[in-house]
């Protein structure tokens, strides 16, 4: 374990309940966004959804043309 980590730790250790618990929401709501982050970046890259794109982009291609604006 890093020096750093076991700094860390220690001031963990220091921290009341609630301040815990307010640092492990805090960092669930940063892990689970970091996750999302990755799944859309990863499905964003996969090809078939690439593809999809490319279809949904094209069928509205039409409809951006036909002159009906907003």
């Amino acid at each position: 374990m890093s020096n750093k980590l076991l700094e860390i730790q220690k001031s963990i250790n220091s921290l009341s309940l609630d301040e815990k618990k307010s640092l492990l929401n805090h960092l669930t709501q940063e892990i689970n966004q970091n996750i999302t982050e990755q799944q859309m970046q990863i499905m964003a890259n996969h090809p078939e959804i690439q593809a999809e794109i490319a279809l949904i982009n094209k069928e509205f291609m039409t409809t951006e043309m036909d002159g009906i604006d907003n």
